[in-house]
C-alpha cells in the first residue's frame, strides 16, 4: 500500500500519468461528418453508415489537464539527479511563482469496449458498452507555501481552503437515437445504465496552520468518503490492531492496512445525453448538447472526517536531500514521495465515521454549444467554433476550441483546431478516414512538443490521445 499511495501522490502533483465521469471522444471530432463515434459529443450527430466497432479500440480516449506541470514539481541537482520542490537548492520564488491560487490536475480514461450504429425506427440508433475511469487533484497555493516555506518567524500561522481529491471508475451501458425532425432540425439522445466500480472524494474545507516554537498545531474541516464494493477493508487503527498513544487515535484511519480483496459492484447509476443541430441557413449550422445528466448510489461507502479540534504535526521531514548528503542514492526521487507522502497522512487527520453506508453524488455534466460555417469558395472547408464546459465542482472547466475542418474527398476528412481554456491553450488536430468499409481515426485535442526523457510533457501536462477503429456496412 505505501507504494501506491506514493505512486498516487507522484500523480498528484507531479502530474506524470494519465488515467472520466465525464471524460469523452476528442472535441476534435466535434465537426469531422465521416467520425463514426462523434455522437458521443452529441447524440443529435448521425453516422453515415452503420457500423460495428472493433473489440477495446472503437473509441479509445486517454488525457489528462493541469494548469501546473512536471518542471513545477521535479528539479535537477547539479549532477543530473532529480529532487523535488523541497530541495533547499531550489528557491522559494522560483517554486511558488510556478502555481496558481488554485492548481489541478485531471487524468482520464474512456474505452469502447464494443459500439454498434444501425438506421432504423425512422432514424439512426446506437449501442454502446465501455468503461470509464477519472482521477483529479486541486491543491491550493497555501498548502506549499507552508510545505515550502515553514516556520518563518516565532509565531507563524497559514490558512488554505479546498484541497480536493477524487477518483472515480465505472461501466456504462448506453442506447441513443438519433431523428431527423425536418430538413433544418435534428435531435438525439441516450439513455446510460452505469455500473459503479469505485469512487474516493475527499475534501479538506479549510486548514488552519498554527507554528510556534514549541509546537506546530493544526485545525482543519474535512471530509472522505471511499466506496468500492464489499471487497474494501478500510480499518481505523484499533481495528488493524495498530500502536497509538492517545485514544483519540483509536478511530484514526489505518492508511497502511486498506485492502481491497475481491471485486464487487460499487454503485449504480443512470445518466442522460441530449442534442440537437439546427440549420439556421445553407451554410450554417448550430448544435446544443448536454451530456451525463444524472447521478450514482455508491453503496458500502466508508464515511471519515477531520475530527475539528487542534492536533499536533511534527512538520515535514527529511525531504529536501542534496545529493552530497548521506545514503542519497537510497533516498531517489520515489523514496522522497514515499517520505512526503507518510508526512502528509499525519498532517491530514482523518477519523472513520460511517460503515458501508450509501452515498448519491451528481455526474459531472457537459455542456456543449457549437456553430459550424461552409467557406462559400469552397465547400470542402469550414470553419468552426466549440464552447465547452464541464460541471465538476472544484475541477469545473471552460473551453473555446476554434477549428478549420476540411474535407477533400467523400473518404477523409481533417481538422486543425486551437483551444483556449482553464487549463490554459492547447493545439489540436484529427485524421479521419472513412471509405466504405472502415473508418480509422486518430488526433488530440492537446498536441505537446517537449517531453521527459519518460516520455512526460514539460509544462502544463495537458496531453490526450483519441483514436478509433470501427468497420462500418450499408448505403
Amino acid at each position: 500500500m505505501r507504494t501506491i499511495k506514493a505512486s498516487i501522490l507522484v500523480a498528484a502533483i507531479a502530474a506524470t500519468g494519465l488515467s472520466a465521469a465525464a471524460q469523452e471522444t476528442s472535441r476534435s471530432a466535434y465537426f469531422l461528418d465521416g467520425n463514426s463515434m462523434r455522437h458521443e459529443l452529441n447524440p443529435a450527430f448521425a453516422s453515415e453508415y452503420n457500423y460495428v466497432s472493433f473489440p477495446a479500440l472503437g473509441d479509445l480516449n486517454i488525457g489528462a489537464m493541469s494548469n501546473v506541470g512536471v518542471n513545477t514539481f521535479l528539479y535537477k541537482m547539479p549532477g543530473g539527479q532529480l529532487t523535488t520542490f523541497m530541495n533547499k537548492s531550489v528557491s522559494a520564488d522560483e517554486f511558488l511563482g510556478k502555481l496558481s491560487n488554485h492548481n489541478k490536475v485531471t487524468f482520464n480514461t474512456d474505452v469502447t469496449i464494443l459500439a454498434a450504429g444501425f438506421k432504423a425506427f425512422k432514424g439512426y440508433n446506437t449501442i454502446n458498452i465501455g468503461v470509464r475511469a477519472d482521477a483529479g487533484v486541486t491543491m491550493p497555493k497555501g498548502l506549499f507555501e507552508f510545505m515550502k516555506l515553514g516556520q518563518t518567524g516565532p509565531d507563524t500561522e497559514y490558512n488554505f481552503k479546498d484541497l480536493t481529491v477524487k477518483a472515480n471508475a465505472m461501466a456504462e451501458v448506453a442506447l441513443g437515437h438519433s431523428h431527423t425532425i425536418n430538413e433544418r432540425l435534428d435531435v438525439g439522445a441516450k439513455v446510460k445504465v452505469l455500473l459503479g466500480v469505485g469512487n474516493v472524494h475527499g475534501k479538506i474545507t479549510d486548514m488552519r496552520v498554527r507554528m510556534s516554537d514549541t509546537q506546530w498545531a493544526i485545525t482543519a474541516n474535512g471530509e472522505m468518503n471511499i466506496a468500492a464494493g464489499n471487497g474494501l477493508e478500510f480499518p481505523t487503527k484499533q481495528e488493524s490492531g495498530k500502536e497509538y498513544d492517545d485514544p483519540s487515535e483509536a478511530t484514526e484511519v489505518d492508511w497502511d492496512n486498506i485492502n481491497y480483496d475481491s471485486f464487487g459492484l460499487g454503485g449504480f447509476g443512470l445518466g442522460f445525453d441530449l442534442g440537437a443541430t439546427y440549420k439556421l441557413l445553407p451554410e450554417l449550422t448550430l448544435s446544443l448538447a448536454v451530456r451525463d445528466l444524472g447521478f450514482m448510489n455508491w453503496n458500502h461507502n466508508y464515511k471519515a472526517a477531520t475530527p475539528g479540534k487542534e492536533w499536533s504535526f511534527g512538520g515535514f521531514s527529511e525531504i529536501a536531500l542534496d545529493s552530497d548528503q548521506p545514503n542519497y542514492e537510497d533516498n531517489k526521487i520515489g523514496q522522497q514521495f514515499d517520505d512526503l507522502w507518510d508526512d502528509m497522512q499525519d498532517m491530514v487527520n482523518f477519523h472513520r465515521e460511517d460503515v458501508r453506508g450509501s452515498r448519491l453524488t451528481a455526474l459531472s455534466a457537459t455542456l456543449h454549444i457549437g456553430a459550424e460555417y461552409v467557406m462559400p469558395f469552397y465547400k470542402g472547408l469550414t470553419g468552426g467554433f466549440l464552447f465547452t464546459h464541464q460541471f465538476n465542482g472544484p475541477f469545473s472547466w471552460t473551453e473555446g476550441r476554434f477549428s478549420a475542418n476540411v474535407k477533400p474527398a467523400k473518404w477523409f476528412d481533417a481538422t486543425i483546431n486551437y483551444g483556449a481554456s482553464t487549463f490554459g491553450s492547447s493545439l489540436g488536430w484529427m485524421l479521419n478516414f472513412h471509405p466504405r468499409g472502415f473508418n480509422f481515426f486518430v488526433g488530440t485535442d492537446h498536441q505537446f512538443f517537449k517531453v521527459t526523457p519518460q516520455f512526460i510533457p514539460v509544462g502544463h501536462a495537458s496531453a490526450a490521445l483519441n483514436m478509433g477503429i470501427n468497420f462500418t456496412f450499408g448505403s
